[in-house]
């Protein structure tokens, strides 16, 4: 099955960014694709690059997880430059961990018209 995931909630207000982590991690260990993460409202916070050693990493785990399985993982552009992540051209200021890229509503769209589900994870 092809999934596209929406991603609402930060990492550090709710359970939802991690459910949808596990969910992500056990689809793909099933055979699912997972043709893209979209990250909306606080949940591009989960691409924030954390200073707090010792502390558990979300963006660090995304982008372990990026890596190992080809994932696209997108943050909505609107929604990262109201929380500083990124400039007012849509650039990263160096706050965004690595294969995490910028992207727009459309490719959303776009992705949901291949995929056999599309499922959100909010708080």
């Amino acid at each position: 099955m092809k999934f596209v995931i929406q991603i609402n909630a930060s990492p550090r207000e709710a359970q939802a960014a991690n459910t949808a982590y596990q969910f992500i991690k056990a689809a793909l260990a099933n055979g699912h694709a997972i043709l893209l993460v979209f990250f909306y409202y606080d949940g591009v916070c989960n691409a924030q690059v954390s200073s707090f050693a010792g502390e558990d990493d979300p963006a660090a785990r995304w982008s372990s997880l990026a890596r190992e399985h080809g994932l696209d993982l997108v943050l909505c552009v609107s929604a990262a430059q109201r929380r500083g992540l990124v400039s007012t051209e849509g650039r990263d200021e160096g706050y965004l961990a690595p294969g995490f890229r910028v992207g727009g509503l459309g490719q959303w769209v776009d992705a949901c018209l291949k995929a056999e589900r599309a499922l959100t994870f909010a708080a």
